[in-house]
């Protein structure tokens, strides 16, 4: 008799216990629901799914089209992942039309070709602006030397044609942004016109970084004549010295943690040259599309980094997004790339005393009456959720952002 009991208050044990998970797991999609909204007003979207059992655990407004913001950057640097490789790296050479004599007089012209590099530049501007993340253009002028050059007849010209010459995104009418240093296929100090300051922008970066070049040549005794030009490097020229950038990974980890808009920019021109027939935002963006459709999301972009408005996706493009990379050979990297909730970059002191701290990677989004948050979480209980919330009728970020933080420590917590 003793026996029977127990077994039958075990056999109700358990159907409380499962009847108590769903209805726990209603309650807590009900909170988030009611979160989104007071957080985002009507104009707002969300979606949590279980990437292992692909179950959407919770949805409100996940299909509405909403814009991006910094969201974007999401599809750009996914695509600059897959499409380049993480481990790649960007070159920046010199070029050749001429040849040395035995008195080291090369006769002909040097070609500084620009290879999309968002991170060339000096040592003094990224140590202290991109915290040592950089291409050393005078890590060219030894290369120089070895290839015994100690006179040039011709001239330095700079080129930049891997890149169309419009300085901005539609968000500024295609010229230099207010936000972002000016675009260029041979940029220089993330458009800084400084060698070791972010002060102003560069009228034109491709020809800052080529006088900066050949004053380094002069000091270190190459005489080049200090009238620098723009030129396409001719098709028979011979590359004499080369620098690479960090690795796409790196890139993408600034990209996305910090939401540099600079970098973004320049990594979706830079798809756009490799793989869509032209160094044009507009390639870039059909290249970025065109990856997405592959992870089963969708988007409509406008720019690379969510600068302008007409970036459009649903919080279920993001989410299919998040959880078809991630089971992509770029999965890893990518999840890494993006910021530890509450201790880097834009999430830095966000959802202290939440399930959330320190055990998700995410990417914000702001501009003006909106803000994002999306990415994954990995639970304590061992799930891994991927979730995206799209606020777009924001009246105060603070409170969105408070609002978001609860949610995600929500996610955090199934």
């Amino acid at each position: 008799m003793r026996k029977a009991l127990i077994a039958a208050l075990a056999v109700c044990l358990g159907l409380l216990l499962a009847l108590a998970g769903p209805a726990a797991a209603a309650n807590s999609c009900g909170q988030m629901k009611s979160w989104l909204k007071a957080g985002g007003g009507s104009q707002s979207g969300l979606e949590v799914t279980d990437t292992e059992t692909g179950e959407v655990v919770c949805a409100e407004g996940a299909e509405k089209m909403l814009p991006l913001a910094s969201n974007t950057k999401l599809f750009t640097t996914a695509a600059a992942l897959s499409k380049l490789g993480p481990s790649s790296t960007i070159p920046t050479k010199v070029m050749t039309d001429g040849t040395v004599d035995a008195r080291g007089v090369l006769h002909g012209s040097l070609y500084l070709q620009g290879g999309g590099d968002p991170t060339l530049g000096t040592p003094a501007f990224y140590n202290s602006y991109l915290a040592g993340l950089g291409t050393n253009i005078f890590a060219l002028v030894p290369q120089l030397k070895r290839a015994g050059i100690t006179r040039v007849t011709g001239r330095l010209y700079g080129d930049d044609t891997i890149f169309d010459r419009k300085r901005g995104v539609a968000d500024s009418g295609y010229a230099t942004s207010i936000y972002i240093g000016p675009l260029s296929g041979l940029d220089f100090n993330s458009g800084f016109a400084g060698n070791s300051s972010a002060s102003h922008f560069s009228s034109d970066p491709a020809k800052l970084a080529t006088s900066v070049l050949a004053r380094s040549m002069r000091r270190s005794g190459i005489k080049v004549s200090s009238t620098v030009a723009l030129g396409k490097t001719p098709a028979d020229a011979k590359p004499v010295a080369v620098v690479r950038s960090p690795s796409i990974t790196e890139i993408v980890d600034t990209t996305d943690v910090y939401s540099d808009n600079f970098f973004a920019e320049m990594l979706e021109k830079l798809l756009g040259a490799r793989f869509g027939g032209a160094g044009t935002t507009a390639a870039g963006t059909r290249v970025v599309e065109e990856y997405a459709r592959t992870m089963g999301s969708d988007i409509q972009q406008m720019d690379g980094s969510g600068l302008t408005r007409s970036n459009l996706a649903s919080a279920q493009d993001v989410v299919n997004l998040l959880m078809g990379v991630q089971k992509s050979p770029i999965g890893e990297e990518f999840i890494q790339d993006l910021a530890l909730s509450g201790k880097e970059g834009t999430t830095a002191g966000r959802m202290k005393g939440t399930a959330a701290y320190g055990r998700c990677r995410l990417k914000t989004g702001t501009l003006t009456g909106v803000s994002n948050l999306s990415g994954y979480c990995f639970n304590t209980s061992g799930k891994v959720m991927a979730f995206s919330t799209l606020m777009a009728s924001v009246g105060s970020t603070e409170t969105a952002h408070y609002y978001q933080d609860k949610i995600a420590g929500a996610v955090a917590g199934y």
